[in-house]
């Protein structure tokens, strides 16, 4: 949940932006402050914009990466959850074979 006073850009307007620090030779925060934005958001955009060209820093995940990790975490979770459940039903059945 974002504040009521969080702005929105549209990633045509990101791109415009990475784009204008690239070709500008100006810093990250020189950019953002001519622009009016923070330059907290131009250096996340700018930082993923890298990774998904494969020009990041080692060990910055692409865009296409991070949903494979937050699906592989999903999925590794409800694993863990079947595997609970299978215990508890195999514990059940054991004390009801011992009666």
């Amino acid at each position: 949940m974002g504040s009521k006073y969080t702005k929105r850009y549209t990633e045509e307007f990101k791109r415009d932006a990475i784009a204008l620090v690239d070709s500008s030779g100006k810093t990250v925060t020189a950019v953002a402050r001519e622009l009016g934005i923070s330059s907290g958001s131009l250096r996340g955009w700018y930082r993923k914009a890298k990774a998904d060209q494969g020009e990041g820093t080692p060990g910055d995940l692409s865009s296409d990466e991070r949903e494979e990790l937050k699906r592989l975490r999903r999925e590794n979770r409800e694993q863990q959850q079947t595997i609970e459940i299978l215990k508890k039903a195999t514990a059940f059945f054991v004390k009801e074979n011992d009666r």
